[in-house]
């Protein structure tokens, strides 16, 4: 205990320039938590996958549909317990800003795969027995301020026309990292609306979800589903969720690396501000550590003295950059909750905020350490401040 009051006493001899360098690394540790939070937020899709599910799609591309006749053959695959299916609607609710992700799906099966969307009994009977009503993540309905009954009508883009919807359930994840934003409304009510319009898109869907018994037989399954389709008019590509969502997230490797990027140049920012301020403390008070000789203080009690005043300065600087973390992440999740539906600080993000200011901690003592020991006596004690 008495050696942190000297540690703290040595650190704040100069209050100004240790309150602005822990202030600084508030700041760049800040940075650099929100940065690593952005990068975790891409990457919540791909870790709410659930290794049970697989996801079938044409070999083409995403955007070319499949026969509904497929789910029938689908289901006879060994190994599959369950099949359900859906259509990226890209719908627009009054403003183009107002973006979030909207599917029509198989209502008797979609709920049965997607258990971590937590739904009460009373209002998923109430969704499944209005054609017109939808369901959506509890996130997505305080943005808007929908509430159980409200009427709700989408722009179609893919599908054009006005198209009116009611809400009849509101989820809430299972998990944290589960999507509070998603709006789901019955693939039926798509497509009868599109058998009166005489479409040529009537009995397509953009996609199969596939519940499987054991993950492990993952690959074995979905080559099973793929030769099915083999050499037919719409050949399919069927991988693991995870895989699935990983495609998405490839194509922004070019941002994503770039993020990774600047969050270590935050890094390197803070250590070379550490180190100024150490090595400024250290050499005003050189004559002091040639005293300290004098007296027969070993070079490690030297070091342990400079090395403390620079990591209780880092983790004054860590402590403050973590608390504030939190609620900058709160208000910037509110404010880009449209692009980032799951927005929390991790552990993980913690963790390498305090190894990190350990790591700039020590190495910004290094060289004022090596000064220090290698300086003579007599040239310390004739540096006076």
């Amino acid at each position: 205990m008495h050696i942190l009051k000297i540690l703290f006493k040595n650190a704040f001899r100069h209050k100004l320039r240790t309150g602005l360098t822990v202030i600084s690394i508030m700041i760049a540790l800040l940075a650099f938590g929100l940065l690593r939070t952005v990068i975790n937020a891409w990457y919540a899709g791909v870790e709410a996958s659930s290794a049970y599910r697989l996801v079938t799609r044409n070999a083409v591309s995403i955007i070319f549909p499949l026969p509904l006749s497929y789910k029938d053959r689908i289901r006879q695959v060994d190994g599959v317990l369950e099949v359900s299916w859906g259509n990226w609607f890209g719908g627009i609710y009054i403003d183009e800003k107002n973006f979030f992700a909207n599917f029509a799906v198989d209502a008797q099966t979609y709920f049965d795969l997607y258990r971590e969307y937590v739904l009460p009994d009373d209002q998923k009977a109430a969704f499944l027995r209005d054609r017109k009503g939808f369901v959506t993540g509890q996130k997505l309905a305080r943005r808007f301020g929908w509430k159980i009954g409200d009427i709700v009508v989408l722009k179609g883009t893919i599908f054009p026309g006005n198209w009116e919807f009611v809400v009849r359930g509101i989820y809430h994840g299972r998990d944290p990292n589960v999507d509070e934003t998603v709006f789901v409304f019955h693939w039926d009510y798509l497509n009868e609306s599109l058998k009166k319009a005489s479409s040529t898109r009537v009995d397509q869907v953009g996609f199969y979800m596939v519940g499987i018994k054991d993950p492990a037989r993952a690959t074995s399954v979905s080559e099973a589903i793929d030769s099915l389709f083999k050499n037919s008019y719409a050949e399919t590509i069927t991988e693991t969720e995870k895989a699935f969502s990983l495609g998405f997230v490839a194509m922004s490797d070019t941002i994503i690396t770039a993020i990774k990027l600047v969050s270590f140049v935050v890094i390197v920012i803070i250590l070379a501000v550490v180190a100024n301020t150490v090595a400024m403390s250290v050499r005003e008070r050189t004559n002091e550590y040639a005293v300290f000789k004098t007296l027969g203080f070993g070079g490690w009690r030297i070091a342990g003295l400079i090395l403390g005043e620079s990591v209780v300065i880092t983790m004054m600087g860590c402590a403050f950059g973590i608390g504030a973390t939190y609620p900058a992440a709160v208000a910037f999740g509110k404010a880009m909750g449209a692009y980032f539906p799951v927005f929390h600080v991790s552990t993980g993000t913690i963790v390498l905020d305090i190894i990190f200011s350990l790591i700039v901690g020590i190495l910004a003592a290094v060289i004022p350490i090596y000064r220090t020991l290698n300086i003579r006596i007599a040239d310390g004690l004739r540096m006076v401040e």
